[in-house]
């Protein structure tokens, strides 16, 4: 088992194994599980910063997936096990914010892939876009701060 080397410091991870569901018909965990799991770290590490649900229901605000890239660098296959890590990476204290992502196997250290999604806040009533409440800012200020 290799160490991980992370492209940031203090991610925040999720341990994951390619199970056969995870799979495409080339044997490859599919990219439709890459994005599943991200968005499964996204609301993990959103709830650690303070950012949650209720958090987002309360403050009539949530920030919405508006682009994501996938960088797709090797396959990963059923039973090996990888790490998922998180970061936000940018936010303008106003409305748009970014989080990387990087799927590392534990077996080599090798990174099979890295991603980036870009964030607009909306309003939960109507999907417009809206500035982030101060809560949001904090929470984005916080989690910046601790990768850097």
């Amino acid at each position: 088992m290799q160490s991980i080397i992370w492209d940031r410091t203090n991610p925040c991870t999720l341990p994951l194994e390619v199970v056969a569901e995870h799979t495409d018909r080339l044997g490859h965990t599919n990219n439709v599980t890459y994005l599943h799991w991200m968005e499964t770290i996204s609301w993990q590490h959103v709830e650690s910063i303070g950012m949650g649900w209720d958090v987002q229901e309360q403050e009539n605000k949530a920030m919405a997936i508006m682009r994501t890239e996938v960088d797709y660098l090797s396959a990963s296959h059923e039973g090996e096990k990888l790490v998922l890590g998180t970061w936000i990476t940018e936010s303008d204290g106003r409305l748009y914010s970014a989080r990387a992502f990087q799927l590392v196997r534990v077996s080599d250290g090798k990174t099979v892939m890295r991603a980036l999604s870009r964030y607009a806040c909306i309003h939960l009533t109507n999907g417009k876009p809206g500035r982030m409440p101060k809560s949001f800012i904090n929470a984005h200020d916080q989690a910046i701060e601790s990768y850097q």
